[in-house]
């Protein structure tokens, strides 16, 4: 056995060496190649090992650009194709979209599948410079440049209103067991512990080192197996028991994406969601029924909709409905809104008792940014409704309807830490009404969902997830999935609601945890600094 980890240490270390090596060419092809590794790492492969291998060369490759003539700016181009082939292979399914109305846009596809990962692999690039401005050795050197990529991913979720999507700790996401750690740090403090645990292996391989990758690698494996068994502690422990009298109906249509947003369908799009909302409530129950996004557009200005609504759903059940809906200004202008609307019953029949309008918009695809630039260049085709899209509403919303309050989110606004609701308004659960059909059947609807999972375990919440082609799921306040439905079947889910669970340690603190481990990340590589200059 001894002579089986000798021969692995040996070929670690000779890999080490020729990654080092590489120049021109063959040093962007490797970091781009590692680049690709890491993001195997997430769903659907979740080959977790190779995050360790790509994080592992991208330390390396911050290494050997101090030996180059201008170090900074050959670690500032090696993290931009680390990055490159991260986001590629990480966010490719976001040209599919394109392909929906391939007549108008199939053009921009390769435009959008490399400009976006170019663009996104600025934020390693910088994280690849920061680092390359310290000389530090060994475990310092690990805690210092997770620190790093920790920070620029906190950067990424923020700048230009943020995309966090694909966070390293992101990998762990795929299983409950992986994600629990998430409630007291949240999703970036996952992430700084993920980074480290995976440069780890690099620890020992500094330049003119005696290689010692299995010596991180130990760390590597003995963090990790420590995260687990915490997060398996986690889910043993004992939970409040639920009320059993709060019941969701969770509808997954199933509708090709180029007939959901075709008006000629609107009325068989809504018939085929109704198809699987029928149904009399289980007894003394309160039932909430859950469509996805644009589940019914224009609903509050469908009378006849709302009459077969109260016709046909149980009695006293809650309708929670992704729509659009649109309203005029104070100049007698248009606003269109993505939206949820809320529908109860009343002495008058099923009405709308009120919106949640969707605050974080998504760039391009639901709001055109610095419209009157753009617009002249003819990009305000990209947006629904009127060229300008989508108006934001106020923020987060917390909503009491049914006998419970919840907080919806739509879509994209789900992949948002310490987001999920108002500040200081606690909701008894989530609900997330989404729909991935622009992606098609790729990693991009997988990685939505377990970014939602976090987002039950951040809050202690559970959680209602209803999507249009998947994947539809009821997520309780741990992460685990209890029941839902794959990609591109039509159906519903009814289950009892989940309890609600204490507020977790990042429910009360937020990223101010994230920050405070951030300090202490830097803290080695600062003793180290100074013990370093007096000498």
């Amino acid at each position: 056995m001894q002579g089986v980890l000798s021969r692995m240490s040996e070929l670690v270390g000779v890999g080490a060496v020729k990654l080092r090596a590489a120049i021109g060419w063959r040093r962007w092809l490797l970091a781009f190649l590692s680049g690709v590794a890491g993001a195997l790492a997430m769903a659907p492969v979740y080959a977790l090992p190779l995050l360790a291998v790509s994080l592992s060369a991208f330390v390396l490759l911050i290494d050997s650009a101090r030996a180059h003539a201008r170090p900074r700016r050959s670690a500032f181009v090696a993290g931009w194709f680390w990055g490159f082939g991260y986001f590629l292979a990480g966010v490719y399914w976001m040209a599919l979209s394109f392909f929906v109305q391939a007549d108008q846009f199939a053009w921009m596809a390769p435009f959008a599948m490399l400009g976006m990962p170019a663009f996104l692999a600025l934020f390693t690039a910088i994280a690849a410079l920061i680092c390359a401005c310290f000389s530090k050795t060994g475990w310092a050197r690990i805690a210092l440049f997770a620190a790093v990529f920790a920070m620029v991913e906190y950067a990424r979720g923020h700048v230009l209103t943020g995309l966090p999507w694909n966070l390293a700790g992101q990998a762990l996401a795929g299983s409950a067991i992986g994600a629990q750690t998430a409630a007291f740090y949240g999703a970036y403090g996952l992430s700084l512990v993920t980074v480290f645990l995976a440069m780890a292996p690099a620890a020992g391989l500094g330049a003119g080192d005696r290689p010692r990758a299995l010596s991180g690698a130990a760390v590597t494996l003995a963090g990790t197996a420590l995260l687990y068994a915490a997060g398996a502690a986690r889910l043993a422990m004992p939970e409040p028991q639920g009320d059993g009298q709060t019941y969701v109906r969770i509808v997954q249509p199933n509708i090709p994406q180029r007939e959901k947003i075709s008006w000629d369908y609107w009325g068989r799009n809504f018939e085929r969601q109704m198809e699987h909302s029928r149904g009399a409530a289980p007894a003394n129950a309160r039932l909430y029924v859950i469509w996805p996004e644009n589940g019914a557009p224009l609903l509050d200005e469908a009378p006849t909709a709302l009459q077969a609504i109260h016709r046909d759903l149980p009695e006293n059940s809650v309708l929670i409905a992704g729509a659009v809906r649109r309203e005029r200004d104070e100049a007698g202008e248009e606003r269109w809104r993505n939206s949820i609307a809320i529908v109860e019953e009343t002495p008058a029949g099923r009405v709308v008792t009120g919106h949640y309008d969707k605050h974080h918009l998504v760039p391009f695809g639901e709001y055109l940014p610095f419209y009157d630039l753009l617009n002249g260049l003819g990009l305000a085709s990209l947006t629904p409704y009127e060229d300008r899209g989508f108006f934001p509403g106020a923020g987060p919303g917390l909503f009491s309807a049914g006998g419970t309050r919840f907080s919806p989110m739509i879509c994209y606004e789900a992949i948002f830490p310490g987001a999920s609701y108002p500040r200081g308004e606690r909701p008894d659960w989530l609900v997330v009404v989404t729909n991935d059909a622009w992606f098609g059947d790729s990693s991009g609807p997988r990685q939505h969902l377990d970014m939602a999972r976090l987002r039950a375990v951040e809050t202690g919440l559970p959680m209602a997830r209803s999507a249009n082609t998947g994947v539809s799921a009821l997520i309780d306040g741990k992460g685990r999935i209890l029941e839902r439905i794959p990609l591109y079947q039509a159906g519903r889910i009814e289950a009892a609601l989940p309890p609600a669970l204490p507020r977790p340690l990042y429910d009360r603190f937020g990223d101010w945890v994230f920050a405070m481990m951030q300090l202490g990340f830097l803290a080695p590589a600062m003793a180290a600094g100074r013990a370093a200059r007096s000498k």
